[in-house]
Order: C-alpha cells, then structure tokens, then sequence
C-alpha cells in the first residue's frame, strides 16, 4: 500500500447514446488496448440485442438491474492474527460493490459459448437481470463464504 496521498478518482464523461455514467464505466472494463469504438460496438449491440428479446423493460433498466443483482453486499478479506490467517467478512463499499459487479458480468459474458462478444454480452446481462447465470452464481458464492466464515467477524479492523 503506498503511503503518499490517495489517489484521486478520475471523473468520466457520460456515454453520448444514455447519458449514463455507469454505462461508460461498463465501456471502459469491456475495453481493449484502448480501442473505445469496438467496446462502444459490443454494448450497444448487447442493448440492441436486449431491446428485441426484452419488451417489457428498456436495456439501460435491464442493465442497471442485472448490476444490483450481481453487486456483492459482503466479502471476506483476509487478516493475519497471531500468525493464523483468518477469512473476515466485511461490507462492501459502494464504488467497490458496482466495479466488481461490472468485472464480474464482463468475466462471465466472457466465458460464454455464443459466437460474438456483442451475443455473450446480451446474454449475461439478460441472465443477471432474470436472477440467474454465472456473474449471480459469483456473488452468492461471496456471500456464502462471508456467511460460513461470520464467526471471525470481531477480527474485523
């Protein structure tokens, strides 16, 4: 851990489809050896594709939906005590919970069989809005661990 000043957070200008902040974020972690134009291709070809299979719901409603489902509210870190290790569960802070929700889905959309990136994406996000598919599947899998390790708690700092 470095012990000069923290780093300050760099703001992000607005994607020009939505005007949503989030969706640049998602932008930027989809993206590859800077090339903002294929990323930029790939989700709003996810939305597309999100907006024919799913009338009910817009894709930016979709999207913001699937990223609560996926967002982690506890994990366990790490704590050395008295040269034992410890898994201690603790709450996740806000900025935290949406960036390990957008790798989380762009990891699992990923590792999907479809043929394209735009396809895979689409899928994931439509299966993390629906409350199933592997990015979910990580998230309960965090919490499962914070559950069954919640006795060391009071080592929490």
């Amino acid at each position: 851990m470095s012990r000069r000043r923290r780093a300050d957070k760099r703001v992000v200008l607005p994607d020009p489809k939505f005007g949503d902040l989030v969706v640049t974020k998602f932008m930027n972690y989809v993206m590859y050896e800077g090339k903002k134009a294929v990323a930029e291709t790939i989700v709003y070809g996810a939305f597309d594709i999100i907006e024919n299979r799913r009338k009910d719901l817009g894709p930016l409603e979709t999207f913001h939906t699937a990223l609560d489902n996926v967002a982690p509210s506890i994990e366990v870190r790490s704590r050395r005590v008295g040269g034992a290790t410890y898994q201690v569960p603790v709450e996740v802070r806000p900025e935290r919970r949406k960036a390990l929700a957008i790798r989380w889905l762009i990891s699992a959309a990923r590792k999907r069989g479809e043929n394209t990136m735009t396809e895979k994406l689409a899928g994931e996000l439509l299966d993390a809005s629906s409350n199933r598919g592997s990015a979910v599947k990580k998230r309960e899998d965090t919490h499962k661990m914070a559950e069954a390790n919640r006795a060391f708690s009071h080592y929490r700092w």
